[in-house]
């Protein structure tokens, strides 16, 4: 019996891994192992000799089944011992950095034109960007024969088999929300509106969607004047330059009476764009006093209120402001190009509670 016990005991020892362990296993203790066939051997002898080959089989099955399980446990930790040492990390370094996504200059500029304009009493008006007939054309004076109604330039919502009503539009100016805040305000009313627009047009600065962003203001007793201090005020904090000179040309909108489109006073010198100063003009915006038909439209008496509106184009501007060269990339570009445009979300407050630049 110490024999036996000495012959596995040794050969668990020197089992050198799991399989190894298992064999010796199989070999002591398996349905032929040999301390298991002893134990049959137990029927076959007298009470006397099982009474004292009993307890000893047992305590060498018990002995063997721990010594099993010791060398198992040893070699599991003998190899995570190793594992941990040939895995070692230093928790105490620094974590990697991870890229960290930026904003879009148009909703960086999205975002500015919206803080500065608060800042002078404007809140924002949004509106639906499929339009009807009315809201963006009728309600504006946009006569039926005008050009921005033809199929070449607007993008038209096809209509049911015969249904014979004006088809909706994808909207080609923020200027139907205008109508809608006279509509849902009245006057006095100070709004902005800005969103994107549709029209059919691509080309190095132009592109079948882009963003735009229109005021107006409505009281008693607004002029002219009130336009060029707001558009000033505006130019100076966005262009970020406090001799700016803007110049106001007649025009002619449905929309505006008088209608003047405003250029701003650059330099191009060397290549490299200039606000207020030097000798060439930029146009920026088109202004005017609000038509009184629009007013009707928006359900406000033309003959108690008047106003003012203006509107201009956000990627544009971006472009101005932050050296883009061609409007398409905007839309069309890869992830390198937001890297080098985009804006950090974590450097100042914006309107909305987010952090921009």
């Amino acid at each position: 019996m110490d024999d036996l016990r000495q012959k596995y005991l040794d050969a668990i020892a020197g089992a050198g891994d799991e399989a190894a362990i298992e064999d010796v296993r199989v070999q002591a203790l398996g349905k032929k192992g040999e301390i298991s066939l002893k134990m049959r051997e137990l029927g076959q002898m007298s009470a006397e000799e099982r009474q004292a080959m009993g307890p000893k089989l047992n305590a060498l099955k018990d002995e063997i089944t721990s010594a099993l399980s010791a060398r198992k446990a040893s070699l599991a930790d003998a190899a995570l011992e190793e594992r941990l040492a040939a895995e070692w990390l230093d928790v105490t370094l620094p974590g990697r950095p991870r890229p960290r996504g930026t904003i879009h200059p148009v909703s960086q500029v999205t975002e500015e034109i919206t803080a500065i304009f608060a800042d002078m009493g404007f809140a924002v008006a949004e509106g639906p960007q499929i339009e009807s007939d009315w809201y963006n054309f009728d309600a504006l004076n946009i006569p039926p024969e005008h050009p921005a109604r033809q199929e070449h330039d607007t993008f038209f919502m096809a209509r049911a088999a015969g249904d014979n009503r004006p088809p909706h539009v994808l909207r080609t100016h923020t200027s139907p929300v205008q109508i809608r805040a006279m509509q849902g305000t009245g006057a006095p009313i100070r709004v902005i509106a800005p969103g994107r627009v549709y029209r059919c047009d691509y080309d190095q600065t132009h592109t079948p969607m882009f963003h735009q962003v229109e005021g107006l203001a409505i009281d008693r007793d607004i002029s002219m004047a009130n336009l060029k201090w707001v558009l000033e005020e505006f130019c100076r904090a966005f262009f970020e330059v406090e001799g700016v000179e803007l110049r106001f040309r007649a025009s002619h909108f449905p929309f505006t009476e008088p209608s003047a489109e405003v250029d701003i006073r650059c330099s191009w010198e060397g290549g490299t764009l200039k606000i207020g100063e030097g000798n060439d003009w930029m146009e920026i915006l088109g202004s005017g006093m609000v038509h009184p038909k629009v007013l009707a439209a928006g359900g406000i008496d033309p003959d108690e209120w008047q106003g003012f509106a203006f509107g201009m184009g956000i990627d544009r501007l971006a472009m101005l402001k932050y050296g883009i060269p061609d409007l398409r990339a905007f839309f069309d570009s890869d992830l390198r190009w937001l890297r080098h445009y985009g804006f950090s979300a974590l450097d100042m407050p914006t309107l909305h509670g987010g952090l921009s630049r």
